[in-house]
């Protein structure tokens, strides 16, 4: 009787042990499923060229509509370097959208501080040239970019530039 006890025993202890095998497989095919389907088996929304045309058209035809120019106050500051330049200067900002727009206006002094130290840190050399201008309009279209959130400056135009 003893034997058969510990073989019964065995028994149970095989098909426990067969069991947990089983359901550990069960257990890791589910789980490669799932990681699978995440990410190597996940298959985008298909989205059809003319609904991607529409759009497209869309956002055309917003751009193309009037632009939103905002006018800065006119900035007069010293160029750096030897002789004393004096710049006279006036900024305005093409924005993309009206949202733009008004977070420009609640910049108002960071925008006007961040373009007069970029202004300060120019020299007459820097500025003589139709290059020069580009560039420093590049500047401050990345420099006020940086402090918007939602808008974004498309362009930037000067109607007074003055040096002395």
């Amino acid at each position: 009787m003893a034997e058969e006890e510990k073989k019964s025993e065995r028994d149970l202890g095989k098909l426990l042990g067969l069991a947990f095998v089983v359901l550990d497989l069960i257990v890791m095919g589910l789980g490669t499923f799932f990681v699978y389907s995440a990410t190597v088996g996940y298959e985008k929304a298909s989205v059809t060229e003319a609904e991607l045309n529409k759009e497209l058209i869309e956002f055309q035809k917003s751009l193309q509509n009037n632009p939103i120019i905002y006018s800065m106050e006119t900035f007069n500051t010293n160029l750096e370097g030897i002789p004393r330049r004096f710049l006279r200067i006036k900024v305005n900002l093409e924005m993309l959208d009206e949202e733009g727009y008004e977070e420009v206006i609640n910049l108002g002094a960071e925008a006007r501080d961040s373009i007069i130290k970029l202004l300060n840190n120019k020299r007459f050399k820097d500025l003589d040239s139709v290059q020069g201008k580009l560039h420093l309009k590049n500047q401050i279209t990345a420099q006020i970019n940086g402090f918007l959130q939602r808008g974004v400056v498309k362009n930037v135009y000067f109607s007074e530039f003055v040096v002395q």
